[in-house]
């Protein structure tokens, strides 16, 4: 007896959820990468936080291109990166609290922006995963 895999479903919201997830974050961590010195002096957060999140984002973004080239992503992948966010926007607004980092106003909004963006990412692709 031979075993046959179950058919691939296409999730076409998952994969758009992804694909624009990819987008956002590589260009994200470009910017932030190649840009941390004038970003720096513009929202008062340390240059080196700014560089680092920005090559952080790098890898992920890869992770997330390669999932969202898939006709069905794979559910572990799409939840490893619902935990990324998850632990993201935590770890942003935290930040905030900490006094590790005294920004500006304009650097707050910052943060919490991308915090709240990165959330709402996180929300996409599970309900994404719901929708399969």
């Amino acid at each position: 007896m031979t075993a046959t895999a179950a058919p691939t479903r296409r999730t076409p919201f998952l994969n758009r959820a992804l694909q624009a997830d990819t987008v956002l974050t590589g260009g994200f961590g470009i910017i932030l990468a190649a840009a941390a010195t004038p970003l720096a002096d513009l929202l008062g957060l340390p240059e080196p936080l700014l560089r680092w999140a920005g090559i952080v984002l790098l890898p992920i973004t890869a992770f997330l291109a390669y999932l969202a080239t898939r006709p069905a992503p794979p559910v572990r992948g799409v939840q490893a990166v619902i935990v990324i966010n998850v632990l993201w926007t935590v770890d942003s607004i935290a930040l905030l609290f900490t006094g590790w980092v005294d920004p500006n106003p304009l650097g707050v909004a910052f943060v919490v922006a991308q915090a709240l963006a990165v959330a709402g990412f996180a929300e996409l692709h599970h309900m994404g995963l719901r929708r399969r």
